[in-house]
């Protein structure tokens, strides 16, 4: 029987990459006839003929918009020279894992058997039709020059030999930032460059583009100083030759403020150094081994900034901080060539990267939890996730400014998302709590702020203008940890307790009149104020501030009490609930409650659905509610599945409105084949449920802790339910980027609970 194919269909299935929406398109399914006849004969025909009427359809229809081609000769390999092409593929093989790795691009690497250059540029020019980018890799000078320059002018997609830009972009990133260290200027600096290969040369043209002038630079190769008195020098090394009589690397090196070895070995001395000018920037580039051995050029001078292509060392020069993430944005915009601009864009947005806060996650992978802006961090980490969504868009909008870029990226907010997910980071529901963080930031008190973290967090939200810190602690303890981490927080109000006599009496007698009838007295009151949970809680009670964050390091149970015994639930409100999003690659899920009620009766399981649901609601989800068990609509007899059974029934009536159903098993509850085949009439049938309600505390914990550590899933909360005011409370040890989550769920919490007071209605978050 033939298979009928739509034209509409054939064309859906090859779609990929629309203008202006970039997404990351799933592997194509082929498991039956008609897929098969979709992405072949006769459904492949659909998608050429719509090419062949319009070149550019072919971002929209094939793989072209995502596919960077890697291409070498294999004439100058690593440090292995010219070993040819079969030799180079590992390389090149290797270069295409750090695309997709780092930037979620594929890669054809491609081993071309041609030395002669033109040969070359035909055979490269050749492969347009199949490639969204060139990626030119281990090809000798001078010919790489010419290869480069002859493409980038006949081909009309992006092309950029990575051994001359991408160490030219890393380095004068690291440049710029170790000249801000030490107070010099660039076009004030003596430059001495050692080695005048395709990368040196490419190196010295962007640092002149960055503001170093040319008659302050001096450049050597392995004959010496290049000067107008030698002969035979080719174009590329006769644009930096100088009238002078210095001759060798160590006379041309005293007195100079920076130098930029890419040659060999063990080359430059400690006399050399030693020679040097006050604060000498010294980059080591060659590979395996420096022109200086490290340890010995950092014993040599005290006051030396030090760079290598190592990872062995600080401040490593890995072109892994650029090729990925330059090819990304060029891609992003269809961009017909990677200019001047884009590239200089790059060098700023790592420089600047390099000076902000560093996610937990990077000082994690390096062991090292004083990862900060200084002689030994000049560049960002090569694991840091964020390199992707700082340079790509850069990148991008240097493309877009400058013309050569073919579509326009108009929502930032939302590629910034996109980015993430060619990474495999989905941060869609935070991303969008985040930026209505950002239209009304709020005054939110940290308890805690005696901690790194919360600092780091606070540099953060204070940078972004999601929130503004109150920061709360010992006065002297903050700002050491300020000062030692080199935190720009002088917008943040630091309150220390023991100074706030006035406020501390204030505060007391307002939770004596509270707890009087309680057993505590007046005296025991003010003690108590001393304590930064209650007095933050006294803050927000006493609106000082709109949103309180606690948590990181006491267990929940004494965390919270302040803020109920102080700021108190929601009217009608009999107890708080605690509610973790579970997101993982099967979509985003609300667990509840998981922190709060130990064994909670039926009548108070309703109550927990419906802080539950206008909490799903509150991330513009709506919820679809199952009341979990151990059986499925009654096929099991015990406590549980009764208590569940009479949730359901009692909160149906009370919200009439809400998909819900239970009792129901975890699994079937998700699995919608298994509900349509064997209970039709579940009310979770049709799409399956998003938010669990589980019987007990027990459960609830059990299940979200086991999906993050086996599950692989990511947990954001325990997100406080029930409050009169926002509250939150952080799960002991939370992580910078979870603090900052935490967070911003506060700060549109406060920006709900002030809108409501406004049009005076009762709190509904």
């Amino acid at each position: 029987m033939a298979i009928k194919i739509r034209k509409q269909d054939a064309l859906n299935y090859h779609s990929q990459n629309q203008p202006g929406k970039i997404e990351v398109v799933p592997t194509k399914s082929l498991s039956s006839q008609l897929d098969l006849a979709l992405a072949y004969s006769p459904g492949v025909a659909e998608p050429c003929k719509e090419i062949a009427a319009n070149k550019d359809d072919v971002y929209k229809y094939t793989a072209k918009g995502n596919l960077v081609g890697v291409i070498s000769n294999g004439t100058a390999v690593l440090g292995l020279g010219n070993i040819g092409a079969e030799a180079s593929k590992p390389v090149m093989e290797g270069k295409g894992v750090l695309f997709k790795k780092f930037a979620g691009i594929d890669v054809f690497d491609i081993e071309i058997n041609e030395e002669d250059p033109d040969k070359f540029i035909e055979i490269v020019k050749s492969l347009e039709p199949t490639f969204g980018g060139i990626n030119l890799e281990d090809i000798k000078a001078p010919e790489s020059f010419k290869i480069e320059q002859e493409l980038r002018e006949k081909m009309n997609i992006p092309v950029m030999h990575d051994d001359q830009h991408g160490t030219a972009i890393i380095s004068a990133s690291a440049l710029l930032n170790a000249l801000e260290l030490v107070n010099k200027k660039i076009e004030d600096i003596k430059i001495v460059v050692n080695g005048a290969g395709a990368a040196a040369i490419a190196c010295t043209k962007i640092y002149i583009a960055l503001g170093a002038r040319k008659e302050n630079i001096i450049m050597c190769d392995s004959k010496g100083v290049i000067s107008k008195k030698r002969n035979n020098l080719d174009a590329s090394k006769a644009e930096f030759a100088i009238e002078t009589e210095l001759e060798t690397l160590s006379e041309a090196i005293k007195g100079s403020d920076f130098f930029l070895g890419l040659s060999v070995a063990d080359i430059l001395k400690p006399e050399d150094i030693l020679s040097m000018a006050d604060d000498p920037i010294v980059f080591a580039l060659a590979n395996p081994s420096p022109e200086i051995d490290y340890e010995t050029a950092m014993n040599t001078r005290a006051d030396i900034i030090m760079a290598t292509g190592r990872s062995d060392h600080p401040n490593q020069v890995n072109n892994v901080l650029g090729f990925p993430y330059i090819f990304r944005g060029a891609l992003d915009v269809r961009s017909t060539s990677i200019n001047e601009e884009m590239k200089l864009a790059a060098v700023r947005a790592i420089a600047d990267l390099a000076k902000e806060p560093v996610p937990d996650m990077v000082s994690k992978a390096y062991g090292d939890s004083k990862i900060i802006f200084g002689k030994e961090y000049l560049i960002p980490k090569p694991l840091d996730p964020r390199l992707i969504t700082t340079i790509s868009p850069a990148v991008a909008k240097a493309a877009m400014n400058t013309g050569v870029a073919r579509i326009e990226i108009k929502d930032w907010d939302q590629y910034h998302i996109e980015l993430q997910q060619r990474i495999g980071i989905d941060e869609k529901l935070m991303s969008r709590i985040i930026n209505r963080a950002k239209k009304n930031p709020q005054r939110v008190v940290f308890a805690e702020a005696h901690d790194l973290k919360i600092l780091r967090a606070a540099q953060i939200m204070q940078d972004e203008k999601i929130a503004h810190p109150i920061l709360l602690g010992k006065r002297d303890v903050i700002e050491k940890l300020i000062e030692e981490h080199k935190l720009e927080l002088n917008d943040c109000s630091i309150i220390d307790t023991y100074e706030e006599d006035e406020r501390v009496e204030k505060f007391a007698r307002s939770y004596y009149e509270k707890r009087k009838r309680k057993g505590v007295t007046l005296y025991e009151a003010t003690k108590l104020m001393r304590e930064r949970n209650m007095f933050g809680s006294m803050l927000v009670e006493h609106d000082e501030a709109d949103a309180l964050i606690s948590g990181l390091t006491k267990d929940y149970p004494k965390t919270i009490l302040p803020a109920l015994q102080i700021i108190g639930m929601e009217k009608d409100v009999k107890r708080v609930a605690g509610m973790y999003i579970i997101a993982n690659k099967k979509g985003t899920f609300f667990f509840s409650d998981t922190t709060v009620n130990v064994n909670p009766t039926a009548e108070e399981l309703v109550d927990i659905i419906g802080m539950t649901a206008r909490g799903v609601k509150f991330f513009d989800i709506e919820p679809r509610v199952a009341v979990l068990s151990y059986s499925n609509f009654g096929s099991s007899k015990g406590e549980i599945p009764e208590k569940v059974q009479q949730a359901v029934k009692l909160a149906k009536q009370k919200f009439p409105e809400l998909i819900i159903d239970g009792d129901i098993q975890a699994n079937v509850a998700l699995d919608t084949k298994i509900q349509q085949n064997n209970y039709p009439f579940s009310e979770l049938a049709e799409k399956g449920a998003n938010t669990l309600i589980f019987p007990n505390l027990a459960a609830g914990n059990i299940a979200y802790k086991l999906l993050m550590e086996i599950g692989g899933a990511e947990a954001i909360g325990p997100i406080l339910l029930g409050m009169k005011k926002p509250v939150h409370i952080l799960q002991l040890g939370s992580s910078v980027r979870e603090i900052i989550n935490m967070t911003a769920i506060a700060v549109v919490d406060a920006q709900i609970y002030h809108n409501n007071l406004k049009n005076d209605l009762v709190p509904q978050r």
